[in-house]
């Protein structure tokens, strides 16, 4: 396939007797000078492709390099990379020389202030004179390698000021001063910042094994603070349970003695309700007596009368008040006593280890 950069812009057809004009375009030598003989009234030429005019009429040389160019091109021996020839895109350096769709430069010309694709710096190769120029990797920022006072290669490094100068400021505004070249500055820099490197990969190293560390630290107190945890509900839930077990007994306690004593004082009521049944009925049998006037029958009627010896009743012994201080079994008030230990007013004996460390009370577990 025929590459755009090798055919004739008037014929549009491969370069035939390539020849290059003053502003850079090249043709066909038959084309241009068709062009040009139909301009010899005026005694004005111009470039068919990009219009700048020349006068006198420029003399046409055959480009050599651009036939030797040709010649391999036919043969297949340029053979351009899928790199070389790959159309810039908007964040690759243009090739300054390319018409129409450019492609992506290679090579920027410090000289030349422009940047060239593989084909078009060839020239820089193989010219004599473009040889001397000097060729950096392509960049945007071309303007910043030039001195912006004296439009000059910054090639020299003021140490005494710190700045990048040309050959121009060295013998003006920084005469006197301690200079060197911008590659000697490179190579000193270049060695002072390795040994940074070196300097700030040991730092990463120590942050690293002190990240490391403070992991380890970090996993120790996480996992101390959960087995305090686990231990502590597991203390808890055996005192609870305990406490359910006594609380439940206590309460049997105190409600069998309350049937006890409940079941003695309702036999009281019972013997005392029907000791004062008769003693009313005895009661209206001498108020009916008293109302007799007859001497003979209210002496008959005496002596039945009479009351009877009143009959001891045994009282019984029971604490109208339960107190549940007296119905504690020693094994609660231990457990109660205990307790108290852990109210938070109360000063524990028990501290936690500044290392990291958790401790927790530690319930007695004779509960019996």
């Amino acid at each position: 396939m025929e590459s755009e950069e090798f055919k004739c812009p008037m014929c549009l057809g491969l370069l035939q007797d390539p020849v290059t004009i003053p502003c850079g375009h090249s043709f066909c030598m038959n084309c241009i000078t068709g062009c040009w003989d139909n301009e010899d009234q005026k005694g004005v030429y111009s470039c068919p492709q990009c219009r700048q005019t020349f006068t006198p009429r420029p003399a046409l040389g055959r480009n050599t390099m651009m036939v030797d160019m040709l010649e391999r091109l036919k043969k297949n021996e340029l053979q351009p990379t899928a790199e070389a020839h790959c159309f810039a895109g908007p964040s690759d350096v243009e090739c300054d020389f390319c018409t129409g769709r450019k492609y992506k430069a290679m090579k920027s010309c410090l000289s030349c202030l422009l940047s060239y694709c593989e084909v078009h710096i060839q020239p820089h190769y193989e010219v004599p004179r473009l040889r001397k120029h000097k060729l950096v990797n392509a960049t945007s920022q071309l303007q910043e390698k030039i001195c912006s006072q004296h439009d000059r290669i910054i090639e020299v490094f003021c140490r005494t000021d710190q700045k990048l100068i040309c050959m121009l400021c060295l013998m003006n505004d920084h005469k006197g001063h301690d200079t060197v070249l911008a590659a000697v500055e490179w190579t000193d820099k270049q060695k002072k910042l390795l040994q940074m490197k070196g300097d700030n990969q040991n730092h990463i190293q120590q942050r690293d094994k002190e990240l490391q560390q403070t992991q380890e630290v970090l996993h120790t107190l996480q996992v101390s603070a959960q087995e305090a945890v686990n231990e502590t509900e597991r203390i808890f839930t055996e005192l609870i349970s305990f406490m359910e077990q006594k609380r439940s007994e206590v309460t049997e306690s105190i409600r069998a003695q309350e049937r006890a004593d409940v079941s003695r004082a309702e036999g009281l009521l019972e013997q005392l309700e029907m000791e004062i049944t008769k003693l009313k009925s005895r009661d209206a049998e001498m108020e009916q007596l008293l109302q007799t006037e007859d001497h003979i029958d209210f002496l008959k009627s005496f002596d039945s009368c009479c009351p009877a010896p009143v009959s001891e009743i045994s009282t019984i012994a029971f604490t109208p008040h339960l107190s549940s201080t007296d119905i504690l079994t020693p094994a609660v008030k231990k457990i109660k006593k205990m307790l108290l230990k852990l109210r938070p007013d109360h000063k524990s004996k028990v501290s936690a280890s500044r290392s990291g460390g958790c401790s927790v009370p530690t319930a007695e577990r004779d509960y019996s």
